[in-house]
């Protein structure tokens, strides 16, 4: 079946040969076995080309289910051989990813080590999708979902700040900053979160319209941005925690303006106990 599928993929018996590492004649043997087996001829064969019958189309996708389940059963077995006994695949949101989840991963694997992780980073408007159709086992988005067959579980809130290039002075020296100067300044990094940029762009546009934007839909490359001095932005507090301890960032206060909070979330299809049981540890971290 496997040659039968490279033969259908690549059209020709010599590549088949060549992508799988075996004879041209044995490619040939192969075809002609799984023919006689199910009793009907799979290729229309000419001098220059091979192309499938209406019955090899038709078995087509059945050749490669089987071929992925064969696959997925020596997954499985050498999991177990490797000492793993359960598997939970995640999808995680990147500004997620860009927290402390990594410690926490660690952490978890540390104190389970028979469970085998596989981690997705997944923009949150795709994570519910790939929960529902099972693609993954628990998700880790921004966004909160409206679907009834999910089971959602808040992990916890996230004050949005206003963030800007460190200045290199001592905090006790510095002169103060003035929000207004600093959004006419450097461009106002925009739309890198999933929830909150629309109505706060309205409200800073509002308050202070000299502000020039500039939209960075990825929250590391805005952050690369804001330290190498070419915007500003606000971002999820969760998300600058490093930057800040590190002196790359400053966090700055907005009277005037009503910054808002966002929150993450676990999302599963099923309660089983290995997803709570990694819930509920997730859950002990404090992610700001």
């Amino acid at each position: 079946m496997k040659t039968f599928v490279t033969v259908a993929e690549t059209g020709n018996f010599r590549k088949a040969s060549e992508r799988l590492y075996v004879s041209q004649p044995t490619v040939t043997v192969h075809v002609k076995s799984l023919e006689k087996e199910l009793g009907v001829t799979l290729f229309e064969r000419g001098k220059r080309f091979v192309r499938l019958t209406e019955e090899g189309r038709v078995y087509l996708p059945h050749a490669r289910q089987l071929l992925k389940f064969h696959q997925d059963g020596l997954n499985n077995i050498q999991s177990y051989t490797q000492g793993y006994r359960k598997s939970l695949k995640l999808a995680i949101s990147p500004l997620i990813a860009d927290t402390i989840m990594p410690f926490v991963l660690k952490k978890y694997l540390e104190e389970n080590p028979e469970v085998e992780i596989s981690v997705e980073i997944m923009e949150s408007n795709q994570i519910e999708q790939a929960v529902l159709k099972e693609d993954v086992d628990l998700g880790f988005t921004l966004l909160e979902t409206r679907q009834s067959l999910l089971h959602q579980e808040k992990l916890y809130d996230d004050p949005v700040v206003f963030c800007v290039p460190h200045d290199g002075l001592d905090a006790e020296i510095a002169p103060a900053f003035e929000v207004e100067q600093l959004l006419e300044e450097y461009y106002l990094l925009t739309h890198n979160h999933p929830v909150y940029w629309d109505s706060l762009l309205t409200q800073i546009k509002a308050t202070y319209p000299k502000t020039k934007t500039m939209k960075v839909s990825q929250n590391h490359i805005t952050k690369r941005f804001i330290i190498s001095g070419l915007g500003v932005s606000f971002l999820p507090k969760s998300t600058i925690r490093r930057e800040v301890l590190e002196g790359r960032i400053l966090q700055i206060e907005t009277p005037h303006l009503n910054l808002p909070n966002v929150s993450a979330y676990a999302v599963t299809k099923y309660h089983h106990s290995l997803e709570v049981d990694f819930i509920q540890f997730v859950s002990q971290f404090h992610f700001q």
